[in-house]
């Protein structure tokens, strides 16, 4: 891919960035654009960007975890970090597979770097699917429960 279609800057910035927040990569996807940067051992590396092609017009229907992720009703991670179902260990979970939820309420903790960040409700319903264990790594954009 020549240099022309890869914005260098981002590049730049998203490097500083892993350096800063001692991250050891940051995955960034913005319509047909993807691009990954990834540090390891003091040392960081750009994979090639790509651009991804559109799928065929007969393309099968997609799994199930990328239905998850696409559920009109799916609460999706706003930040990297590890995802706590409880506000403390051996607490009652914040939700559970059938509560019943308002928009604003909290429905679990994201800390990263160490700093605990409600993640609240977007919306009221149900939750139906909870697609996240206590203690998980998850990725900015990872769908972390569907309320209905």
């Amino acid at each position: 891919m020549s240099k022309a279609g890869v914005d260098q800057e981002l590049i730049r910035q998203l490097a500083a960035l892993l350096k800063e927040t001692d991250l050891s990569e940051i995955e960034i996807e913005t319509g047909s654009l993807k691009l990954r940067v990834a540090r390891q051992v003091g040392q960081v590396t750009v994979p090639v960007a790509h651009h991804a092609a559109p799928a065929p017009a007969a393309a099968p229907v997609a799994a199930a975890p990328a239905s998850d992720a696409t559920h009109p009703g799916a609460l999706t991670s706003p930040m990297v970090g590890t995802a706590y179902l409880a506000p403390e260990p051996g607490a009652a979970p914040f939700v559970t597979v059938g509560s019943k939820v308002t928009a604003g309420q909290t429905v679990l903790i994201i800390e990263a770097m160490k700093t605990m960040n409600h993640i609240p409700a977007q919306r009221g319903g149900t939750v139906t699917k909870i697609l996240v264990d206590d203690g998980q790594p998850v990725e900015f954009g990872e769908a972390l429960v569907i309320i209905e």
